[in-house]
């Protein structure tokens, strides 16, 4: 619990609040792949009619520990994380996608002068190139049981000097996470392919443990909430339109690949949760 603020006179000013503590370490504050969803689960917190607030983890845990931590409630109340049948079974999962299934949208980071090839890849040809994953991501399982030649590596920041040095020739990444990738990388020469996209139902969940059912049904009730009042939408729209923008999925060769994890209960029937290339939204 939170302790309410007090006056000078000692009398208080608020009611206690509930901490919920999100699995993003307070030293990754400045990476940009965890503003949107930090600031969407502030935002379902607001709208759920409880008393929360949202506080980061101390400390930062590779992906496996941390929805370990998060089963066990060892000091970790929700994660955000791509679902799968054997997670829903391990956590419980609020079926909403944070990010509408953009997770699923995948541009291919490329060395710069490799365009050309890839603008004359087939699809066989490009299942073909040897890319990379990270070895605990679902996605890696999606590429492989697709055909793809995947190579699988143990540090996320090793997967872009893997393809700086050539050991891989693209790494899939959404186009959410791209972009700010590119800029952060562009020393190493590296840049977005202008032809292909990869799609496959990649739902990213907010997840708790199953003995917090209170707070994900709180959770679920911000979200709708945040939905039904176009907030979702309008912070959603300032994290990804300049993203979405320049992604142009409506004009790419999109490559369609079935998930073999995707969980049976997935709301794969209600449109108004996934995103439309075609409305951007």
């Amino acid at each position: 619990m939170v302790s309410a603020a007090f006056t000078a006179q000692g009398q208080a000013t608020s009611p206690e609040k509930t901490a919920v503590i999100y699995a993003w370490s307070e030293a990754m504050a400045s990476d940009p792949r965890g503003h949107y969803p930090i600031d969407l689960l502030k935002l379902a917190l607001a709208r759920s009619g409880g008393n929360y607030i949202a506080l980061p983890s101390k400390h930062e845990l590779g992906q496996y520990r941390t929805l370990r931590h998060v089963q066990l409630e060892r000091d970790l109340d929700v994660v955000w994380t791509f679902t799968t049948t054997a997670r829903e079974q391990e956590l419980l999962p609020i079926r909403i996608p944070i990010d509408r299934g953009l997770l699923g949208w995948r541009l291919l980071l490329i060395n710069s002068q490799d365009q050309q090839k890839f603008d004359s890849l087939s699809m066989d040809e490009l299942k073909q190139l040897r890319s990379g994953q990270g070895h605990d991501w679902p996605d890696l399982n999606v590429l492989q049981q697709n055909g793809f030649n995947v190579f699988p590596s143990s540090s996320y920041s090793g997967l872009f000097s893997m393809l700086k040095r050539r050991r891989i020739s693209y790494f899939p990444r959404s186009a959410t996470e791209i972009w700010p990738e590119v800029t952060q990388h562009h020393e190493d020469g590296v840049s977005v392919d202008s032809h292909w996209a990869l799609y496959y139902p990649a739902p990213l969940y907010f997840f708790v443990s199953h003995g917090k059912p209170q707070l994900a049904a709180a959770i679920e009730k911000g979200l709708r909430a945040a939905m039904a009042d176009g907030s979702m939408k309008l912070l959603f729209l300032k994290h990804f339109s300049d993203s979405i923008d320049k992604s142009a999925l409506h004009s790419r060769t999109v490559v369609t690949l079935t998930n073999p994890d995707l969980p049976k209960a997935t709301p794969l029937t209600e449109p108004e949760l996934w995103f439309n290339p075609q409305l951007g939204y």
